[in-house]
């Protein structure tokens, strides 16, 4: 191979990954976005509804284990957490953060 034929295939080479980790960057900033109005809200998932972090024993997405676990989280509208009603929250309203359930 020639040195034009070597250099040739690198820029092509360079330019599909370029234009690769631009498509990518584009398709990932409608989630981050949708992300910036929302709060993840701790306590207010019914049993294997969660969006994520179910605790111990647990994967993500669909894993809680009760209604209202305390370490399971839903994504909701920004400002609405502490608003939502949950069973098991020693405020009876989502949180912020992950919590010790209270008996119900």
């Amino acid at each position: 191979m020639n040195n034009q034929t070597t250099t040739a295939r690198y820029a092509s080479a360079a330019a599909l990954a370029l234009a690769l980790g631009a498509a990518l960057a584009i398709a990932a900033t409608p989630a981050a976005a949708q992300m910036a109005d929302k709060d993840k809200c701790f306590g207010v998932a019914l049993k294997g509804k969660n969006d994520c972090a179910a605790g111990a024993g647990t994967t993500c997405a669909g894993t809680s284990k009760v209604d209202y676990q305390g370490n399971a989280w839903s994504l909701v509208p920004k400002g609405t957490c502490e608003k939502t009603a949950s069973k098991t929250s020693p405020t009876g309203y989502g949180q912020l953060a992950a919590f010790k359930e209270a008996r119900v």
